[in-house]
C-alpha cells in the first residue's frame, strides 16, 4: 500500500473511532457533545485524566471497548505517519544519492543553467534528441519543475566554481546559460570559460546591449529569444516552405527522417585529408552541404575536389543511420 492512501486510510479509522466515543457517551450517559468529545480523546490518547462524570455500567463496559479500539486505532494512525516520514526523508536521500552518482559518472553531457520557460524547451529538445544533461539553478521552485520532470539537477548558484563542478562542467560537452538574467548569465559565462577554456558555450541575451559583454566574456554563440522569434516570424511570412524544410532537417526523430548534422574531423578520423568525393561515397548517400574550416571560414557548397582537414566541421544532410555510420568513423 502506497503511503498515501495509508495515511487517508488511518485517518479514516481514527474518525470513525472518535464519532463512535461521541455517540456512545451521548446515548449512553446522555452526556453533551463537549463532554462526550473529552472523554473520547482522553480514553483514545490514554492520558489518563479523570472521567468527566461517574460512569454507569453500561458506560464502564464502553469505555473498555472504546480504550481497545481506540489505542490501536490512533497508534495505526501515528505510524501511519510516521512511516510516511521516514520513508519520504529516506526515499528523497537515496534518490538524490542516485542523482550524485550519475552526474559524477556522466561525460559528454551539457549543463544547463537555468529552468525558466526557455531552459524547459532546451531540456525538451534535448530528451527528444537523446542528449545528456544537467540543470543548474538556484530557484527552488524550478528545480523542483525539473524534478518532477525527470531531469538530473543541481540546486545551486551557477555562477559558483563548485556548484558548476558539481554539475560535471570538467567532462561537459558544453554549457547552455538560459536564465533570465543577464548579468547573472555573463557571470556564469566567465566562470564556465575560467574553469574549461575549451567549452562550448551557448549565451541567453534579452538585449541587445547584452551580447557584446556576453560575447566578451567566452559565449561563443549568443541567443536572444526575442530577436529570434521576430526573425522566425517573419521568414515563416516570406520563405515558409524553406522553414519547416529547414525545422524537418534539425528536428526530424524517426530513422528514416533527413536530418542536418554538425560533424567534427579529428586526427583518427577516415575523413582526415580526404576529397569531397570521397567524403559522399564514404557517408552512403549522405551529403555534404559545406565545411567550416578552422579558422571559421565556411565553404558552401564545397566543390568536389575541396580537401578535408583535420579540425574542419562538416555539415551534412542524411537520415540518422546513415549520419551515426559516418559520424562513427569521423568522432
Amino acid at each position: 500500500m502506497i503511503p498515501e492512501s495509508r495515511i487517508a486510510r488511518a485517518v479514516i479509522i481514527l474518525t470513525l473511532v472518535i464519532v463512535m466515543g461521541i455517540v456512545g457517551y451521548m446515548t449512553i450517559e446522555n452526556w453533551s457533545f463537549l463532554d462526550s468529545l473529552y472523554m473520547t480523546v482522553i480514553t483514545v490518547t490514554t492520558v489518563g485524566f479523570r472521567e468527566v462524570k461517574e460512569l454507569s455500567t453500561s458506560g464502564k463496559i464502553f469505555t473498555i471497548f472504546l480504550v481497545i479500539f481506540g489505542v490501536g486505532g490512533a497508534f495505526y494512525t501515528l505510524t501511519a505517519i510516521m512511516s510516511y516520514v521516514v520513508e519520504g526523508e529516506f526515499r528523497g536521500t537515496l534518490w538524490r544519492r542516485r542523482m550524485e552518482n550519475k552526474i559524477k559518472n556522466m561525460h559528454n553531457h551539457f549543463v544547463l543553467c537555468g529552468y525558466d520557460r526557455v531552459g524547459r524547451e532546451v531540456a525538451e529538445r534535448f530528451k527528444k534528441e537523446g542528449v545528456k544533461f544537467v540543470v543548474v539553478d538556484r530557484d527552488k521552485a524550478a528545480i523542483n519543475k525539473a524534478e518532477e520532470e525527470d531531469c538530473l539537477y543541481v540546486l545551486g548558484d551557477a555562477s559558483n566554481d563548485s556548484v558548476l563542478k558539481e554539475a560535471g562542467i570538467e567532462k561537459a560537452r558544453g554549457i547552455v546559460v538560459a536564465t533570465g538574467d543577464d548579468a547573472e548569465n555573463i557571470l556564469i559565462t566567465l566562470s564556465a570559460r575560467s574553469l574549461r577554456p575549451d567549452i562550448f558555450v551557448v549565451a541567453r541575451s534579452s538585449s541587445m546591449e547584452t551580447e557584446p559583454k556576453l560575447r566578451k566574456v567566452g559565449a561563443d554563440r549568443v541567443i536572444s529569444p526575442h530577436t529570434i522569434g521576430g526573425r522566425r516570424m517573419a521568414y515563416l511570412a516570406l520563405r515558409p516552405a524553406s522553414v519547416e524544410l529547414v525545422d524537418m532537417l534539425i528536428g526530424g526523430m524517426g530513422e528514416e527522417d533527413l536530418l542536418l548534422e554538425d560533424i567534427q574531423v579529428d586526427e583518427k578520423s577516415p575523413l582526415a585529408n580526404s576529397t569531397v568525393v570521397q567524403c559522399n561515397q564514404y557517408g552512403e548517400s549522405v551529403r555534404l552541404l559545406a565545411i567550416k574550416k578552422i579558422n571559421g571560414a565556411i565553404i558552401a557548397p564545397p566543390p568536389p575536389d575541396a580537401i578535408i582537414e583535420v579540425g574542419d566541421k562538416l555539415i551534412v544532410i542524411g537520415t540518422r543511420q546513415q549520419l551515426r555510420s559516418l559520424e562513427g568513423g569521423a568522432c
